[in-house]
């Protein structure tokens, strides 16, 4: 049976690394995967596969991005239950002090964090802007406050600090991506 994933990827249309999405498509359909689509921006694939661990089919899809491209991306690969999970846990998401959905991301990585890694980003960037950090499952959420673009918080910063690559969305556009999911599976119901 067919479940639907969503891929997330990153290091994609930024620099050289460009990549219009019909190539992805064709290159994902020869290898099996099916109902492909992207949301929310076109590094968000949405498709159907054979059901397996979402670590399995990351691995694949970074493997066909790379042979096919020449690219080499992070992908993380979720489920529709794992994506809102990654949405409930953000404590900036929600609740009294949450911040703007724009400004607020999820930073997911394939491998989970430490704590003592966290706490040592958290001490580094003490000082150098008013984002608001915390760490998730294989995740790190971030409230950017003032917006991601001025922040010295950046992707690279993060990766040195806690040496494992990642790839960041905003809150709106993981609420666009889960509400896509739940529209294409209320259609094949």
């Amino acid at each position: 049976m067919n479940a639907r994933f969503v891929a997330l990827l990153g290091s994609i249309n930024v620099g050289s690394n460009r990549l219009k999405m019909v190539d992805l498509r064709y290159a994902l359909e020869r290898e099996e995967f099916e109902d492909i689509e992207t949301v929310a921006a076109s590094r968000n694939v949405l498709f159907l596969h054979e059901d397996m661990p979402s670590e399995g089919l990351a691995e694949k899809i970074a493997w066909i991005v790379r042979e096919e491209f020449d690219i080499d991306s992070e992908v993380v690969v979720m489920t529709r239950s794992e994506l809102a999970a990654a949405i409930a846990e953000n404590p900036f998401a929600h609740g009294p002090d949450a911040g703007e959905e724009k400004f607020v991301h999820t930073m997911f990585f394939l491998d989970q964090p430490g704590p003592t890694q966290i706490k040592a980003l958290q001490i580094d960037h003490e000082g150098r802007g008013p984002e608001r950090i915390a760490g998730g499952t294989k995740a790190l959420h971030i409230d950017y406050v003032e917006g991601a673009g001025p922040s010295k918080l950046t992707g690279d910063f993060i990766t040195r600090r806690l040496g494992i690559r990642g790839t960041a969305r905003n809150i709106r556009s993981m609420k666009r991506i889960l509400a896509k999911m739940d529209e294409l599976d209320s259609q094949e119901s």
